[in-house]
């Protein structure tokens, strides 16, 4: 019996303002074609969706998952899937993107942090798409923080971050209870598409502390030499490439937010010396540290992958 093929799977790294950490993509540039993508592709941030017009499906899990005008989406960083509209349309779109961890930790007591995004092993596709009949004040508080965003009368920011977080605890409720366990072939099925996940996750958290690529191997029960080519496969870099460019966009935010010294921004971001943070800094960001500083723009640029170099967009 042949051997199902595994679908390939693409990164897409989203750079978050610094000050007012979410980002907006909205407008007519945002819609989706209606040819289906050979990849699946997941993000480093959550992501909230809302198709304003005409319809389509998204794979997620397995599934295929139709959504219509109306409906919201509720990806959570780190899940594979893929979106296409139906044939002869073009859905238009607006998209959310946030890290709940971090722009949520000082509303949530310590004990609720195990619940900022939910299991990913456990959601089912059908339960990330939302529609406005079902549940209209999703809907309403979604369109409510775009259109925020979008307009920035004064106290937008305090407007979105109150809208944006009752948002998220009525995603958090509806999924509390949907959230069965996934059976064993799907939660197979899910780890075998994105078994590096767990290293994701360590990087995230933990790219300050020195990490070597066998521990990182051992995070996904892999040996080092699978887990490099099949962490290249997915994200199109090496694992300590990854790590170093997770760092250099951290030390990006420090640099223009914070007037912390070259040196200690180095060091908080993981570098064991100054020469060797000069050398990433400068062969990812095409200048020194301290030029970057003095030219920065309004927005941190990325060290990594820019979504504009995508395809899937009319």
């Amino acid at each position: 019996m042949p051997r199902k093929k595994q679908p390939i799977i693409e990164y897409r790294h989203y750079s978050l303002p610094i000050h007012f950490p979410i980002l907006l993509l909205s407008g007519e540039r945002w819609k989706i074609s209606d040819i289906k993508s050979e990849h699946l592709h997941f993000h480093n941030h959550l992501e909230i969706g809302i198709c304003h017009s005409e319809s389509g499906i998204m794979e997620i899990k397995g599934e295929s998952v139709p959504f219509k005008a109306g409906d919201v989406t509720f990806i959570p960083r780190y899940l594979p899937h893929t979106t296409y509209s139906s044939p002869n349309e073009a859905s238009l779109w607006s998209y959310l993107f946030f890290s709940p961890e971090d722009l949520f930790q000082h509303s949530f007591k310590s004990s609720a942090y195990s619940y900022f995004e939910p299991n990913l092993w456990a959601i089912k596709g059908l339960n990330c798409i939302l529609n406005r009949e079902e549940h209209p004040r999703i809907y309403t508080l979604a369109t409510s923080v775009v259109e925020e965003l979008k307009q920035k009368n004064p106290f937008y920011q305090e407007s979105a971050y109150g809208l944006l977080l009752s948002l998220y605890i009525e995603l958090l409720r509806i999924h509390s209870r949907n959230e069965p366990l996934a059976d064993q072939e799907t939660q197979h099925n899910l780890k075998g598409d994105l078994v590096i996940s767990p290293v994701l996750e360590y990087i995230t958290k933990n790219y300050m502390s020195p990490i070597t690529i066998d521990f990182l191997a051992d995070l996904c029960h892999l040996s080092t030499t699978h887990f490099r080519r099949k962490f290249h496969d997915i994200m199109g870099t090496a694992p300590l490439d990854f790590l170093n460019s997770t760092r250099i966009e951290e030390a990006c935010k420090q640099l223009k937010s914070t007037d912390a010294s070259i040196l200690s921004i180095s060091e908080q971001v993981g570098f064991q010396s100054i020469s060797s943070f000069n050398r990433c800094f400068s062969r990812l960001m095409g200048k020194s540290p301290k030029e970057w500083r003095k030219g920065a723009q309004s927005e941190v640029q990325s060290a990594k992958a820019s979504i504009l170099e995508f395809t899937g967009w009319m």
